[in-house]
């Protein structure tokens, strides 16, 4: 209906109240259902054939075919112009000139010139060719009528018959009368069946060439992993990439693209080569795009590694074979020899194979160690396998603090003269007092090395794994005053010149060298707050695993590793594990280059523990110090109950200095006024304030001692 408003007056009557217009409202009826339009069930039926298989691959089979016969025809006339014409000598010059080289350009100048002049004789020579032919023609039809005239003499003779002589003639003309019989039977087949044999040729050249779009090839085309990397390939990458300057300067290149590129050499498990960038693009736009360049190569961005050599813009691609990275790369040569030892002044650790499969040996000799990386990424394996060649050197001495503390260094018992092994905040204590002996004896060495400038001291290396709870160790020095005041003194974490493990530290990279005092650390994520600038930078060595961030690989390596290519941040998490990339001058490098990527082998415990096994026989017997275990076991909640004795309250300094006197070794300074709190407050209860001042009530106590008993637990000292 037009209207859904129906008055019932007349238009021209004034509207009063009773007369006022009726409204119906008309509720049009449901419309009925159309039918589907042809064209639509047209479409869903095509939509619905598009996404079957077979017509899917019936689609790509035409579309490749006919792709194959079009592109071989373009391939066929650029041949036959190249061919006819100097373009491809034009290519090449202008290849030579946008890579810089004038000599070679100039060379293919001369070829053009020559190949020019030899184009012009023959179009001469074509003006002269009319006459030549038709006189040679009548020279050689004249010949060969004298020839067959004197056969047929020579045959009249023989015979007696005079008409012999046309005999040879007559069979001549006879044959040439087949011949064109057999042509102008055969004329018309093949000029019908010609342009099919024609377009067969065409798409031959085109199957050859792979002459279509990916998505139109064979699946067994289209998935060109692992495929070899040629020149063109690595032009073609290189062209993908999206840099503009690099993209039209190999389009002006032509087919000459390759002249950037350097030999490519095999190296290991892949390939390598130099490619020298033209004018305009840096090496950083071709670094900060390594996926791209990786899929262009049909290679995973693990398996493309870009470095900087030292000659000007140029990149160093070194590209894995598909899949060889993901193979294991066998045992160490310290579980397969039973014999090797170890020279600490002349030696190298065997740690791995390098990307080319070169073994890659590591010279600790006088140089600080980091290695670093995300958890649970081979970090303890990495540091662990120097330490085990290293021990199998008799006069090398190990302290080592274990700050996860599940066995990894087990083995190392009767090895290492300190053994420290645990996470809580007493082992790290333990083992920044253990640096601090060492900076003692450092400073002892340095003192007997001024008397004695000859002196010869046994190397002695200073091990702290997960180095990161030492940096981030919120508990401070505490000590007692001579009125009895417990204070709170130096930090032992932190990155401040008050923390005790990093000034430790500190000092150690500073002169330890000089006097084969080392230290060597392992560290977990590194940031600024578990891993200070100072002390990293102090590392000769610098490993790392895989870590999250750019800036963390700087972190880890330093800006110059980075720069040169290094880039841990882009290896897997999970599958490259033990895969580190150093920065040293303890590993050959190659020439060029900031760092190496290094596979190392990996260890396992009970291989481990034989290799400490063969070290402990060459050496005198050691008995190793576990520091943390022999603490005295002691329940920290009835001693404080103990020391306030009958007293109300005490305050909470006056608990730590009887504390203190009641088990100095372990209520020393580790203790502090936050400890005893957080003591008391898991059981519950917590020191009050009383008058102004922290005190410790004797009810509260011994109801938190009541309600531990009740639940049947126990507490020992921390």
């Amino acid at each position: 209906m037009s209207e859904n408003v129906v008055h019932l007056h007349k238009p021209t009557d004034p509207p009063t109240p009773d007369t006022a217009p009726t409204v119906l409202t008309v509720v049009p009826d449901a419309p009925p259902a159309r039918p589907v339009p042809l064209w639509v069930r047209s479409g869903r039926a095509i939509k619905s054939g598009i996404r079957h298989e077979t017509t899917r691959a019936t689609v790509r089979a035409a579309a490749r075919h006919g792709l194959y016969t079009l592109n071989g025809g373009r391939i066929v006339a650029r041949r036959a112009w190249d061919g006819r014409t100097g373009s491809r000598y034009e290519r090449m010059i202008r290849a030579a000139e946008a890579a810089g080289n004038l000599e070679a350009a100039e060379e293919w100048e001369e070829r053009l010139q020559r190949f020019r002049a030899a184009r012009h004789h023959r179009r001469m020579d074509l003006l002269h060719s009319p006459v030549d032919a038709a006189k040679g023609v009548a020279v050689g039809a004249g010949m060969s009528i004298g020839v067959l005239v004197a056969l047929g003499i020579v045959m009249a003779i023989n015979t007696g018959h005079v008409g012999d002589v046309i005999t040879p003639l007559s069979a001549t003309v006879d044959f040439i009368a087949l011949l064109i019989r057999i042509v102008q039977i055969v004329w018309g087949p093949a000029l019908t069946i010609g342009p099919f044999l024609a377009l067969l040729a065409l798409w031959s050249v085109g199957r050859k060439q792979q002459a279509a779009p990916a998505w139109a090839l064979p699946a067994n085309v289209r998935s060109s992993e692992g495929e070899p990397i040629t020149p063109s390939i690595v032009v073609k990458a290189l062209r993908d990439l999206g840099i503009s300057p690099l993209k039209t300067a190999i389009k002006e290149m032509g087919d000459a693209g390759a002249s950037m590129l350097g030999p490519i050499r095999i190296a290991g498990c892949g390939v390598e080569v130099d490619v020298t960038l033209p004018s305009g693009v840096a090496t950083d736009e071709v670094q900060k795009r390594r996926r791209k360049l990786a899929e262009n190569l049909t290679r995973h961005e693990h398996e493309v590694f870009i470095t900087i050599p030292e000659a000007a813009r140029t990149v160093r691609l070194w590209i894995a074979d598909s899949g060889a990275l993901d193979e294991p790369i066998g045992p160490s040569p310290l579980v397969m020899d039973e014999t090797m030892t170890a020279n600490y002044k002349t030696g190298k650790a065997p740690w791995g194979q390098d990307l080319r499969g070169d073994a890659a040996e590591l010279s600790v000799y006088q140089r600080h160690l980091l290695v670093t990386g995300l958890s649970n990424q081979g970090k303890t394996a990495a540091l662990r396998s120097l330490a085990l060649w290293l021990a199998l050197d008799r006069t090398v001495q190990f302290w080592i603090a274990d700050l996860k503390g599940i066995g990894d260094w087990a083995m190392f018992e009767g090895i290492a003269q300190v053994l420290i092994e645990g996470p809580s905040d007493d082992h790290v204590i333990q083992a920044t007092e253990m640096v601090e002996d060492a900076v003692e004896e450092m400073n002892r060495r340095i003192e007997e090395r001024r008397q004695d400038p000859t002196v010869v001291f046994e190397p002695l290396i200073v091990v702290v794994d997960e180095a990161q709870l030492a940096f981030m160790c919120p508990v401070k020095t505490s000590y007692v005053t001579e009125d009895g005041k417990v204070k709170e003194g130096a930090p032992y974490g932190g990155s401040k010149a008050t923390s005790r493990y990093f000034m430790a530290v500190r000092k150690i990279h500073n002169q330890g060298r000089a006097v084969d005092v080392l230290m060597w650390q392992g560290t977990q994520d590194p940031t600024d707050q578990n891993l200070p600038k100072l002390v990293r930078e102090g590392a000769h060595t610098r490993a790392s695993l895989v870590v999250g961030t750019e800036s963390q690989s700087r972190m880890a390596l330093g800006d110059k590793a980075v720069d040169g290519g290094a880039a841990p941040h882009l290896l897997r998490q999970g599958l490259d594990k033990g895969t580190l990339v150093v920065a040293s001058d303890g590993i050959t490098i190659p020439a060029g280059q900031a760092s190496i990527t290094v596979r190392t082998h990996f260890i396992d415990d009970e291989p481990a523990a034989e290799i400490a096994e063969r070290a402990k026989a060459l050496r005198d017997g050691v008995t190793t110090l576990r520091v943390v275990e022999q603490s005295e076991e002691r329940d920290a909640l009835a001693d404080v109950a103990s020391v306030i004795g009958e007293a109300a309250r005490l305050r909470t300094n006056e608990v730590l200095k009887r504390l203190h006197a009641l088990a100095p070794k372990v209520y020393g300074d580790q203790w502090t006024n936050d400890r005893l709190k957080g003591l008391l407050e898991r059981h519950g209860e917590e020191p009050k304030k009383s008058h102004g001042v922290m005190v410790v009530h004797r009810d509260h106590v011994l109801r938190a001692l009541a309600n531990r008993d009740a639940d049947g637990s126990a507490s020992a000292a921390e």
